[in-house]
Parts: C-alpha cells; sequence; structure tokens
C-alpha cells in the first residue's frame, strides 16, 4: 500500500498541481494528529509555532486538496468552522457529537453498517461513502444536567 505522501503526490499530478513545500508541510502536520479533530486555524497556528511561514490560505486551500483526495475528512459537527480528521489507512467510524462540552465520541458498529447496506441495496442505490453523525448529550454532560 503506498502512503500518504505517494497518494497526494499521485492526486495531485491527476489535477496537474504540484507538491510543494508548503504543501508537503501541511501533510506532515496533518499527518502527525492523531486522534483528534482540528480545525485549518488551529493547524495554521501549529504550524506557525513550528516556525513555518506557510499562510493560513495555503492550509485552507491544502486542507480542501486533501479531503477531495480522501487521505483527510471534513465535517462540521454543529459548529460554523469545518473539523478535519485524518482517514487514510484508518477503518471507517461514525461520531457522536456532545451539545453540551463539545466533545467529540468516535464509534463503529457492524450492526449500523449492515443496516445501511441493506437500506442501499432496498433502493436499488450504490453507497461510494456516508457520515453518521449523533447530536446530543455526553454521560459527563447529562450528570451535570442532573445535579
Amino acid at each position: 500500500m503506498r502512503d500518504h505522501a505517494q497518494e497526494f503526490e499521485k492526486f495531485l499530478r491527476s489535477r496537474h498541481l504540484r507538491m510543494t513545500a508548503g504543501r508537503r508541510r501541511i501533510l506532515e502536520a496533518v499527518f502527525s494528529i492523531h486522534g483528534h479533530h482540528f480545525d485549518a486555524d488551529e493547524l495554521h497556528a501549529r504550524l506557525k509555532n513550528e516556525g513555518s511561514g506557510v499562510s493560513r490560505a495555503t492550509v485552507y486551500r491544502t486542507l480542501d486538496l486533501l479531503a477531495a483526495s480522501g487521505l483527510v475528512a471534513k465535517a462540521h459537527f454543529g459548529e460554523d468552522q469545518a473539523r478535519y480528521e485524518q482517514i487514510y489507512g484508518h477503518h471507517h467510524h461514525d461520531h457522536m457529537i456532545c451539545e453540551g462540552c463539545g466533545r467529540i465520541i468516535e464509534f463503529s458498529n457492524l450492526e449500523i453498517e449492515a443496516l445501511q447496506e441493506r437500506v442501499c441495496a432496498e433502493h436499488g442505490f450504490r453507497a461510494s461513502r456516508h457520515s453518521l453523525r449523533i447530536f446530543g448529550l455526553c454521560a459527563r454532560c447529562q450528570r451535570v444536567r442532573r445535579a
């Protein structure tokens, strides 16, 4: 299997774009973030703190390219700002978002996946991807509200 840098370079070439130093720095920064959903401003601040001169506009454009390439997922979790997570080489998962504290809980459930496949088949629909986001209150926020 190709690594994420090779996949991104292949994607860029398919769009007649180059792997610039800025894009490479952003790619490596994104793939150094594990288990955390981040926004473009957080990534830009991180790069700036590391001494990178990559502009905010380059961060936004590169994140859009990474999302289009399928290496990164872009999602809105009930907020204005899009959040990102690396997905290359990771298993599919869905999200529960706490409307109290903003916590994002990742989960996988084979029964839900099978049900979605069955519903698609019943409608003659071929899914290419899907995203399930459940909004509510986490156990901690429920306890706080009850107290």
